[in-house]
């Protein structure tokens, strides 16, 4: 992977350049008056110049202004400078740099290879050096040179690379993140469109059937059922259609943030009566008072009691009764969802991923859920805390 590659100059690089350019200026006219002919002073100029145009372009095209650098470098090693050393001009900072800058755009592959070249370069400016070494200058000054040019080279080579790998890591980490938030999203969707849209239609082809069963009309009944079994085909294709969203559940958050969905425990009472029908007689009853609740622990509460009445609307065949009860203690409410089983049991396919989103439901908001299959029906149970039990 490539590192974003900056669109400009920071201030400070303008004056690391001006510094360096300035410095380079005066130890050339140092240079000069000390005896040095005039051309190698301008190829020394060429050269810092090259250096620099190197370390700016080396922004958007890393191994352009690499190979300009390198050009740079191998002119000012090959221009003999009796008794000093070019890589000791200031501008040659220039180099290192960008190596830095290649190392942190270009694959690990590619950045070895630079560094190659440059550890190469230095073997040549050593090897050049030592054929111009006065006879009265010991040559080990230049196995130490070359030590302390090759120690930089690696470590600069070595430190962009620990960078890049940690900004690689910080990049990972932060699409991961977003990946994440993103799945939350989704199983969030789905729970509520499974929640909503599939108790509704549950609802509607309980009463349709209620309704075929007391017509007296044949016709009418046929037709009421041709519509309800429409019904159950559209809660199939919802099923599919919620499966392409993913799991029905993803971690937890730290800090579990609810959707905001418009609904409370006042609308138990209208929801059970929506359920009603004919065939189906669900009741409502709640016990003890009444206590506050957090946000995340109404809406389980409330998509618990949807749940479990769908369940029993949807694999059951009528006439079916549906008990809701709400039992307060100062600590919890226990919302219980019991029916008495039906007249059976109805093929009705696959097991959906209600009661998984349920349950994640209950667990966010510190309670638990238990599902128990009697002789006489299924009861759903969910402990949620209160505010003053939290």
């Amino acid at each position: 992977m490539t590192a974003p590659q900056h669109r400009s100059t920071s201030p400070a690089t303008v004056v690391t350049h001006v510094v360096l350019a300035l410095l380079t200026v005066l130890i050339l006219a140092g240079v000069w008056h000390l005896g040095a002919d005039l051309w190698q002073i301008f190829v020394a100029v060429g050269a810092a110049v090259l250096l620099h145009v190197g370390a700016v372009v080396a922004h958007r095209r890393p191994w352009v202004g690499y190979a300009i650098g390198s050009l740079a470098m191998l002119v000012l090693v090959m221009t003999p400078f009796l008794s000093w050393s070019p890589n000791m001009l200031p501008s040659a900072v220039c180099f290192p740099l960008t190596l830095w800058r290649l190392t942190t755009r270009v694959s690990v592959r590619s950045s070895v290879v630079a560094l190659a070249v440059a550890a190469l370069g230095v073997v040549l400016t050593e090897l050049v050096a030592w054929t111009r070494l006065p006879p009265d200058t010991p040559g080990w000054t230049r196995l130490v040179e070359g030590g302390l040019l090759m120690l930089m080279v690696g470590g600069v080579w070595l430190a962009a690379l620990l960078i890049r790998r940690r900004h690689e890591a910080d990049r990972r980490a932060e699409s991961e993140r977003l990946a994440a938030a993103v799945a939350d999203e989704r199983a969030g969707i789905r729970r509520d469109l499974h929640d909503v849209i599939a108790h509704t239609v549950t609802v509607m082809v309980a009463r349709i059937e209620a309704a075929a069963v007391t017509t007296a009309d044949p016709a009418t009944r046929r037709e009421l059922g041709a519509i309800a079994d429409a019904g159950r085909d559209a809660h199939q294709g919802l099923r599919a259609m919620l499966a392409t969203l993913g799991p029905a559940t993803v971690a937890p958050r730290a800090d579990p943030r609810p959707r905001e969905v418009p609904i409370s425990l006042d609308t138990l009472p209208d929801l059970v009566a929506s359920a009603a029908s004919p065939l189906h007689a669900v009741t409502f009853a709640e016990v003890g008072e009444r206590r506050p609740l957090s946000l995340s622990a109404e809406v389980a509460a409330v998509r618990s009691v949807q749940e479990g009445i769908t369940n029993a609307l949807r694999h059951l065949e009528p006439p079916v009764e549906v008990t809701v009860r709400l039992r307060w203690t100062p600590a919890e409410v226990m919302v219980e969802v019991r029916d008495d089983g039906g007249k059976a049991l109805r093929d009705v396919g696959g097991q959906g991923t209600g009661l998984i989103g349920i349950e994640e439901r209950v667990r966010t908001a510190g309670g638990t859920l238990s599902i128990d299959d009697g002789d006489d029906g299924w009861v759903l149970r969910a402990r949620l805390p209160t505010k003053e039990g939290a």
